[in-house]
């Protein structure tokens, strides 16, 4: 507003002076011209002269007019100016002042970075050091030279680019905060922080000692022994297990300083190597435990202690009943065999092995039709029918064994009826009656007054047949005692699984909440427990689904997709693993579309790599496609120690481990076991093969779909989960583990949680009608209900329903199916923090 006001000034002083001189010359005119007058002869002329002196008049006071006006105009521009000018002068000092008077440091900066104004708040925050900011000093320059000169320690962005946090070497701490201004320039502000920040550390100190204590707990209140070996293998951490386990004092073990020195005061033996990493030992006690040992990569090591007593002894004695069993059925002159409801055999006796089996052949697993045992199987395979049908059948048949001998056969087939009321398979009997029917073919062609002799004969016959008949009952028996072991046995998997799950998924959920509280040089001790809890699940796991494949409660859900979008995401996890075992990972793009289960599909996958990459350590492995007609044979390769060809059937056995190599002994022999169960299950061929010394290839192929088939079914992309801040929800255990552990992961993650080990206990704390955004809610509660159970009253009572996330290791297909009428989520157990955390993020979308 001032520059306008002031060339207008300069404009009106040069009208005035420029009117002034016109005004001085018409005054010299005017006079020259009344001298000529009065003095002239002529009065025309003079006359004329009068008039033009008139005229000039007029003009001259028509000029002054005119700068009279502009003076008054100038007059009025110089009131204006002078006002503009108090006005400026007034608003700078109210800005100066208002930037004194704030609390943070204030400063202004050109395009060039160069101080254009500064509050005394900005000089003082430079006090007592080797600087000194003064007004057309450069900020820049002043910000490296406080960096080299070890004045700022440090600057640290903030998500917003803007922002940043300066800390100074006097232990000051300082929020920054710039603007760019419209001539290019910049506003700095500088906010003490240091009380935020001294609060933050005793907060994050109080913390630590909280979980600190918390980690403890969790370690006294496992059902294992632990103890935490540093480099140079003395004690640093064990619980009340580990001490219970040793029969040794506290004090006892802070006197050790090496390992080996626990030989000399506990009868456990505790030094397991990488080699051998675990061992099973009886104590004098009667006790069984196992002493297992996982090292650490930085030197350090924890041994854990687990009391397997009943477990040991439970497996012995089904070691004794299976050898009771073969033992009798070895020793009974009948053939005997158990067929299942696929037709395959799942027991034969020696008898039966001698009569149909080559030496060395092994009938257990193999198809009745497919393993051509019978001279007449069309005619067979009515008798198996009916059989498994439901019927008993009884038949004969002239048969030829291994041996080339000819005999005749009395066969029977028994079915096996479950509980269900459903057939599961059928038993086989079977009593060579060659001398019988010879005998009563020579009776027949002998004379009548043998007919005596051939009633006694045939008496004799029957009371032999009935004595078979009592030992067939007596084997009937035995086999049915022996199935139901066996059923036993997948029952106390089953239980054992559930139970150790149930523990295992809360101390899952609490080393997932204390990961990132930890410093540095705390992780990798709960690296390791997450560690050794991941190597306890994936045992689990293994184990259960062993046990649900061999029940055939697995059923695959067959879909179309791409098959390129399952392999990536596999190799992202393999390309990390095989770093770590020094092996070169490479995969293989492809652009084809399958159908299958992609779950079990990458179990498979995931196995084959597992083998690949421990047997291959220091080499290469890669994973890759073939097309193969109208399927994809899906490849992995490794450079590895390779497999002989007389085991390449036997690696696909349960417990089954290459002898003589350091991997093997570091896996259970399982995994090739459950890819083989999985293949036959999804319908897919597997094959292998291999040069000893040179590698293997592991493939399982699987048919082709078209794009097309793929997009028809695809469904819209999910929305964008929301963060989990402020949303609030109801957590229900009958566990109070799982509640801590659940109450402390969720309040990390930002939730308003509610925990509670039933609905009447929830009740007690909240209104369940209360605002809810998702409810999380074990399957097995108190009092044989179900969170199904509590689910469903919870909406009767509040009269609309709540998203709800029900956790279970119940992996069976009812209570899938249970859930997704019920529209409830389900996840197993133990539950990744990772997974469920995208999970209530989808609920809460």
């Amino acid at each position: 507003m001032n520059k306008p006001k002031q060339e207008s000034y300069i404009d009106a002083q040069a009208e005035i002076a420029a009117l002034k001189a016109e005004n001085e010359k018409l005054q010299k005119i005017n006079n020259a011209l009344i001298f000529r007058i009065e003095e002239g002869h002529d009065n025309n002329a003079a006359y004329a002269s009068f008039e033009s002196s008139v005229h000039l008049a007029l003009q001259v006071n028509l000029k002054t007019h005119e700068l009279n006006q502009a003076l008054a105009d100038l007059q009025a521009l110089n009131q204006q100016l002078s006002k503009a000018n108090q006005d400026a002068n007034l608003f700078r000092q109210r800005f100066i002042d208002a930037i004194e008077s704030i609390s943070e440091a204030f400063v202004l900066l050109n395009d060039q970075g160069d101080i254009v104004y500064q509050n005394n708040h900005f000089k003082r925050l430079w006090k007592n050091t080797e600087l000194s900011s003064l007004v057309g000093s450069n900020y820049y320059e002043l910000k490296a030279l406080g960096k080299l000169k070890g004045i700022i320690l440090s600057v640290t962005p903030n998500s917003d680019e803007n922002n940043a946090v300066y800390h100074l070497n006097n232990n000051r701490w300082y929020q920054l905060n710039e603007k760019r201004i419209q001539d290019g320039g910049m506003v700095l502000l500088f906010t003490d922080i240091t009380h935020i920040k001294l609060a933050e550390t005793r907060r994050y100190e109080r913390a630590i000692a909280q979980k600190n204590t918390l980690l403890q707990n969790l370690i006294d209140n496992l059902s294992q022994g632990v103890l935490l070996l540093n480099n140079n293998e003395a004690p640093e951490v064990w619980n009340a297990k580990f001490e219970h386990f040793c029969e040794l004092s506290h004090e006892n073990i802070q006197n050790v300083s090496q390992l080996h020195e626990f030989n000399n005061i506990t009868e456990v033996f505790l030094y397991p190597s990488r080699e051998m990493n675990f061992h099973i030992q009886e104590l004098t006690n009667g006790n069984v435990i196992e002493v297992r040992r996982h090292f650490i990569s930085d030197g350090r090591s924890i041994i854990t202690i687990s009391d397997i007593t009943e477990q040991h002894r439970y497996e012995q004695s089904l070691r004794e009943s299976e050898n009771w069993i073969r033992t009798i059925t070895d020793n009974v002159p009948a053939m005997i065999a158990y067929v299942n409801k696929q037709k395959q055999f799942m027991f034969t006796n020696k008898v039966y092995n001698q009569w149909y089996g080559d030496p060395g052949q092994e009938l257990i697993g193999q198809d009745l039709e497919a393993s051509n045992l019978f001279d007449d199987w069309e005619r067979i395979s009515v008798f198996v029918n009916r059989a498994l049908d439901g019927e008993v059948v009884s038949f004969e048949s002239k048969e030829t064994s291994v041996t080339g001998q000819q005999s005749y056969l009395q066969k029977s087939y028994v079915p096996n009826v479950n509980n269900n009321g459903s057939i599961d398979g059928f038993f086989v009997l079977i009593n060579d009656i060659t001398d019988r029917i010879n005998a009563a073919q020579a009776l027949q062609s002998a004379n009548f007054e043998l007919e005596e002799r051939v009633q006694i004969r045939t008496r004799a016959l029957e009371s032999e047949v009935e004595s078979r008949k009592q030992a067939q009952e007596r084997l009937s028996e035995a086999i049915i005692s022996a199935k139901e072991a066996t059923e036993s046995k997948s029952k106390f998997l089953a239980a054992v699984s559930h139970d150790l799950l149930q523990p295992l998924n809360a101390a899952q959920l609490f080393a997932a909440s204390l990961f990132g509280d930890f410093k540095t040089s705390e992780k990798p001790l709960l690296n390791s427990i997450k560690s050794s809890l991941n190597d306890l699940e994936n045992l689990i796991v293994t184990l259960v689904d062993i046990s649900k494949l061999d029940a055939g409660l697995i059923k695959p859900d067959i879909q179309v997709f791409p098959l390129n979008s399952l392999l990536s995401n596999i190799s992202a996890d393999y390309e990390k693993i095989s770093y770590v075992h020094d092996v070169e990972f490479t995969f293989i793009p492809t652009q084809l579309y399958v159908k299958s289960d992609s779950l079990l599909l990458a179990r498979i996958l995931r196995n084959y790599l597992s083998n690949a990459i421990r047997y291959a350590k220091g080499k290469k492995v890669t994973l890759g496609c073939r097309r193969r007609g109208n399927k994809v044979e899906i490849q992995v390769l490794d450079t590895g120690v390779g497999i002989a060809q007389e085991d390449l059937q036997e690696i696909f056995k349960e417990f089954k481990r290459l002898k003589g190599t350091v991997q093997a002994q570091q896996s259970l022999g399982l995994g090739l076991a459950i890819v083989d169960k999985m293949s036959k299950v999804l319908e897919h061929d597997i094959d292998v093969t291999s040069k000893l010394g040179q590698g293997s290839c592991f493939s399982v192929s699987l048919p082709i779909v078209s794009s097309s088939e793929y997009y028809q079914h695809s469904v819209s992309e999910p929305s964008q989960p929301q963060s989990l801040n402020g949303a609030r929800i109801w957590v229900i255990d009958n566990d109070p583990n799982i509640c801590d552990a659940m109450d402390v992961l969720l309040s990390a993650w930002g939730c308003e949680v509610e925990v509670a080990t039933s609905l009447a206990v929830l009740e007690d704390s909240i209104s369940v009608e209360e605002n809810c955004d998702l409810l999380i809610i074990d399957y097995h509660l108190d009092n044989e209900q179900t969170g199904i159970m509590v689910s469903q009253e919870i909406t009767t009572k509040r009269k609309s329903s709540i998203p709800t996330i029900m956790i279970s290791a119940n992996y069976s297909q009812s209570l899938q199916e249970e859930c997704k009428q019920n529209g409830i989520i389900l996840l197993n157990k133990p539950v990744k923090p990772l997974k469920l955390r995208m999970t209530m993020q989808q609920c809460l979308c």
